[in-house]
Parts: C-alpha cells; structure tokens; sequence
C-alpha cells in the first residue's frame, strides 16, 4: 500500500493524515480515547459495552458545562476507576477548547479512602500523559511542570494540576475546578455496626468540600462510588438535594421500577425499545410507569437483564450473588442499600389490616429515649402495639372423631402496630407527649430501654403520671445486638403474626425496618423488635405450632379416663 496519494494536485501522507483522525476522535470523545490508550492504563484486555459510554457522556457533559454536580453509581470492576480517575484529567488536558473545566489548566481535586488507590490511579494517569502516543498528539499544549512531579501532585505548565488528598483529611488551601470523589468508603465499611467510616466521611464532605470549589458557580463535583448505606454519601446528598444533582445508577441487573434516566436524556439502555425510546416513563412524584401496555409485557422480559454480559456472564454474576449475599448484593451490584422488598424484615410480610382495630387483650408501648432538639442526633421513637385473637375452630372429616385427624382454623394470637412516631424532644415535652400516646392508646405497659436517656424519662413518666393505668418499666437487651434482637422476631413477620394498619404513621416503621441496618435511623426498628421480644416472652405471641401443640395437649389429656381414687369406698 502507498504511503502517499495525490488529492487535487497535493501529495497527502496517508499515515500522518490517519493519525491526525485517531487524534481528532480521541479529542472529541472520551470513550474513544479510553480504547485507544487503555494499553498505557491496563494490561488486561479493553472489553467495550455501553457501560462505558453512559459514563464518558456524563463526564463529558460535566466538561461541557451542561452538568455541575455528578453522581456515578456503578457496581465494581465496571473501569470507573480507570475512567473518572485516570482517563478523565488526561483528556481534559488534551482539549483544545478552555474553559474553566475544559483545557490543560483545569485543576483536579481527586479523594478516596485509601490513600493507596489513590496514588495508584494517580501514577496510571501521569503514565498515560507521559506515553509517547500521547506526547506526539498533544505535547504542543502543555508539558508537566518538574518542580511538581509526584504521584500526589503533579502540575503543568498553563495552570493544570492533578492533587489527591485523603477522606477526612482537611485540604487545607487546596481546591480544585473539577473536584472527583472516587469510592469515598470501602464496601466493608457498611458492616461496621456503629457506622463510624460513613460518619467520618459524612463530615469531612460537609465539614470540608463545600469550601474546596475554585469557583463556586463553575466548579464542579463528581461523586463515584457503589452503594454500600442508605446513609453513605450518594444517600446524604440525595436526601439532602436532589434537584442539584444529576444522578446515574446501572444496577447489575436491571430493575424497570428503578429505571435510571438522566438531566442530559440519557435512559438505562435496557428500558428502551428498539428505537432507543423508553418503556418507562417518570411521573412527577418520580415513580416509573410503563410506557403502554406493550411496554408492560417488554419490560416483564427485560426484568434482571444483566448491565455488561460481555464482560460479566450470568453465571459469573450469579456465583458472586451467592458469595456476597443479600444484603451486599443489593449495595455494591444493584446500587439499591437494601434488598429488594427488603433485609431482615421484608415489606410484604407486613399483613395489610383495612378494618377498624379488632379488641386488644393487651396492649404494649416501647419507647427509645434521645431527649435531645439538636437535628443531627437520633430522634426519640415510640410504637405502641395490641395483642388481639380470633377463636380456634376444630375441624373433624365427615364422619370422623378423630383427634390425630382434627384441623384448625386459626392459626395463632396476632399483634398490631396501632401507633407510632419519632421526634427530638426535650425532656419535659418527650414525658408529656409519650404519657399522651399511653392514655389515648390505653396502653397497659411502657417499656422504656434502659439506658441513661431512658432511665431519667421513667423516673418523670414515674413522677409526674403515678396514677395512671399503664406501668412503667425499663427494658434491657443485654447483650444482644440491635441486629440480633431484629433477627429474633423474624419469624413472627414470616409466620404472619404482625398486620399494620392504612394508617400515616406505618409507613415510617415499615420503612426503616426495610433498610436495617443500612439506614440513616434505627429507633423505630429497635422499638419494634424490643415489643415483639417482650410480648413473646410474655407468652402473648405464641407461634402457630405452640398453639396447636398446646392445644393438643390440652384435649389429650382432657380425653384420658379420670384416674381411680386413691382411697375407694
């Protein structure tokens, strides 16, 4: 082949003018640019998927200015990494258009939690500008400054800058145009009972970063990570605000209820049709609906279709779903903290009661002490919770009197949640609000858990509110666990003992006994399990077999021929 041709009487380079267009696409397009130096980033083999494009149409718009505020949910060993932290700057460098998050002057501000990943991506990307493919497309624009050359700093000569610093350490005087957030916690993280890494990291994002903005209307910040809390980082800024961000989430397998859609018309490739159109559209509470009724039927069949099946196969994803589990399958795969329908005590379990309240033979509150107004502290929380029964019917096949061939109708005594709330209260108005609950509800006993808080508001409700029906009487778990004593009443929620009401106050309780123990509280949840406990050792919540064995017991006996006297006339 001829290494030059003539084109209207000039005589072209072939080779110079190919190059010249793999620099223009790589200019043009990060994705493009990703697979043409992926050999100076991973020695492993470039395996393209739409993954990767959703994510560099994102962080191009962010370059663009279409998009301030990034989140990036994607599950692990999807090159985010390698793209946000490595590619990225480097192809933002190479720009030939500036701007104040376009050009080789931009300065990135990169974080993680470990110091060591961060130093690594850091060497990937000086390696990239450093390669000789690189050099020979865009040296002309910049080269790195010699003074400042170090896997935690390096800079160049119009102004760039690559720093990494550490979660929770303060950045003192450093700032960034483009700050990147890259796994602010590691996945293990959410199995620390006590939640202290997500706290630290919650208050060096709050504490620290809001000030670490070069310019406060131009910056921008880019948040990647997998979900590992309700209460993580991408749950505390979306809680927080929502409107600000543009949030991006690829589960692993797809779940149309939780169709992902983007600020810049991005829709999860799996919810569309085969015009690229979505079967899912979002109404203005944000609930996903199907499209039609065609839609209805495709997106059935869609359900759980893998995000990359090119780089990870069914049966490799279903091996590491039974490794993980539930509860880290549902964080670090599907980007959802939760499980879906729930973790210890699922959704559906709760059996919907539409009727009036059935009467209670006893009725029970627990209550979990903060008397406290300060917004960042755990509320008090109070659910109350009636014991009611139906009759048990014995029922013989015709023409039998057998008892060894007797069925039942009813299957055990059954408890409802007939009250609830949770609110920061000082003492004086948490005594008088939880005497108000025990009175309306005519409760019969005040569990109160036995912990400092706890132990001063008894002594009030003791005090103040002697003569009232209901007694008083502190609670204590010993040395269980809160996700122990959750466990402890699974079975009561699976054997369908517990019914909730069409009431405003369940959905709370639901709710955070769904997410336990990945949630931003746990009050209600502890109420709830610290009820169902002390009922059931009560003997008031028998389960259906302790009913039916009891009973048996009872007719058996009361079958048996009555003993001879002991002394006969």
């Amino acid at each position: 082949m001829p290494s030059h041709i003539s084109f209207q009487g000039q005589l072209l380079d072939i080779d110079a003018n190919l190059r010249e267009i793999e620099r223009w696409d790589s200019e043009e397009s990060l994705a493009h640019f990703l697979k043409t130096f992926w050999k100076y980033i991973d020695p492993a083999e470039f395996k393209d998927g739409w993954v990767i494009d959703a994510i560099c149409d994102h962080l191009q718009a962010v370059v663009d200015g279409e998009i301030r505020h990034l989140i990036l949910n994607i599950p692990p060993r999807t090159l985010k990494s390698s793209l946000c932290s490595v590619a990225f700057p480097a192809w933002v460098w190479a720009q030939r258009f500036r701007s104040h998050t376009s050009g080789p002057g931009v300065k990135f501000l990169y974080a993680s939690y470990a110091e060591r990943l961060s130093k690594r991506d850091s060497a990937r990307c000086r390696r990239v500008i450093d390669s000789p493919l690189y050099q020979h497309y865009w040296s002309d624009r910049f080269t790195i400054n010699p003074d400042q050359n170090t896997v935690q700093r390096f800079s160049n000569t119009v102004g760039g800058e690559r720093l990494i610093t550490s979660i929770g350490t303060s950045a003192t005087g450093d700032g960034g145009d483009i700050i990147v957030i890259d796994d602010p916690n590691a996945a293990d993280d959410a199995e620390n009972e006590e939640a202290a890494s997500i706290e630290k990291t919650l208050e060096w994002w709050h504490g620290t970063m809001p000030t670490r903005l070069n310019d406060q209307d131009k910056s921008c910040y880019i948040v990647v990570q997998q979900r590992i809390a309700e209460n993580d980082l991408t749950g505390d800024i979306l809680s927080n605000n929502m409107d600000d961000w543009t949030h991006v989430m690829i589960p692993m397998r797809y779940e149309w209820e939780r169709h992902s859609v983007t600020s810049i018309g991005w829709n999860d490739p799996r919810g569309c049709d085969d015009d690229g159109e979505p079967l899912v559209v979002v109404d203005e509470s944000g609930e996903r609906q199907p499209r039609d009724e065609d839609a209805i039927e495709a997106l059935k069949e869609r359900e759980g279709t893998l995000m990359w099946p090119e780089r990870f196969s069914d049966t490799a994803i279903a091996s590491l779903e039974g490794r993980l589990l539930e509860w880290r399958t549902a964080g670090q795969l599907q980007q959802s903290p939760m499980p879906k329908g729930g973790g210890i005590i699922k959704r559906e379990w709760w059996l919907n009661w539409k009727d009036e309240f059935p009467p209670f033979s006893y009725i029970l509150a627990f209550l979990d002490t903060a008397y406290t107004e300060k917004t960042e502290n755990d509320p008090s929380a109070i659910t109350v919770w009636g014991v009611f029964q139906h009759d048990m019917v014995a029922h013989y096949p015709q023409g039998v009197l057998n008892v060894a061939q007797r069925t039942y109708t009813m299957q055990s005594p059954k408890v409802m949640l007939i009250d609830a709330w949770s609110d920061r209260l000082p003492i004086h108005k948490l005594v008088n609000r939880v005497a108000k609950t025990c009175t309306l509800r005519k409760v019969d006993k005040l569990l109160i858990e036995n912990k400092a808080s706890g132990i001063s508001v008894s002594q009030e409700l003791r005090r103040l509110f002697a003569n009232e029906p209901w007694s008083v009487q502190l609670s204590d778990p010993k040395s269980l666990d809160k996700m122990a004593r959750l466990y402890s009443v699974q079975h009561m929620f699976v054997e369908g003992m517990v019914f909730a009401p069409d009431r405003e106050y369940v959905e709370p309780v639901i709710a955070e006994c769904e997410v336990f123990p990945k949630g931003k509280h746990d009050d209600l949840a502890d109420t709830t399990s610290g009820a169902l406990r002390h009922l059931r050792d009560l003997g008031l919540l028998q389960r259906p077999p302790e009913v039916r064995y009891d009973l048996e017991e009872d007719m058996r006996h009361g079958m048996q021929r009555a003993p001879s006297p002991l002394y006969p006339s």
